[in-house]
């Protein structure tokens, strides 16, 4: 049977380590400008080369919106999450998931030896939970069949 434990580091190898940041100071607007043209949820403020908080669609609905704030004149640092809970790129992506689904987060930066090196979705940890299933499910219909030895 397949017994292979996804890393995050494995997920960020194949979709890579692209990253896309702002500072606190720029336009809520001009955050959002940059998300749509990377078409992304999310991005990371970076203060003085320290992660200092992210920046991310819900925080727009639930902190601008919501409050009638205007994008133009509110800056990211005024909606942004800050305390960023962050995982390291030897993390399960089991464990990933249990991060994401009790904090109820979808985007959490990669960060090794205190830099940020990638940061992981909802998205990528639902396609690599669907990949290994069906690697599993390949490998004992496979079995089933004959078609392999052991």
């Amino acid at each position: 049977m397949l017994a292979t434990t996804v890393t995050v580091r494995q997920i960020l190898e194949q979709k890579g380590s692209t990253t896309h940041s702002v500072t606190p100071g720029v336009s809520v607007l001009d955050a959002l400008a940059m998300m749509a043209k990377h078409d992304i949820g999310s991005v990371l403020v970076i203060e003085n080369e320290r992660l200092v908080g992210i920046f991310t669609e819900r925080d727009y609905a639930r902190k601008l919106v919501l409050k009638g704030l205007n994008s133009r004149e509110a800056t990211v640092g005024d909606v942004m999450t800050p305390n960023v809970c962050t995982i390291t790129p030897s993390l399960a992506i089991d464990s990933v998931m249990n991060i994401m689904t009790e904090n109820r987060f979808r985007h959490l930066p990669v960060v090794e030896h205190g830099r940020i090196v990638g940061i992981v979705t909802i998205g990528d940890v639902v396609k690599s939970i669907i990949d290994q299933q069906e690697k599993t499910i390949n490998h004992l219909s496979n079995y089933i069949a004959g078609e392999l030895t052991t």
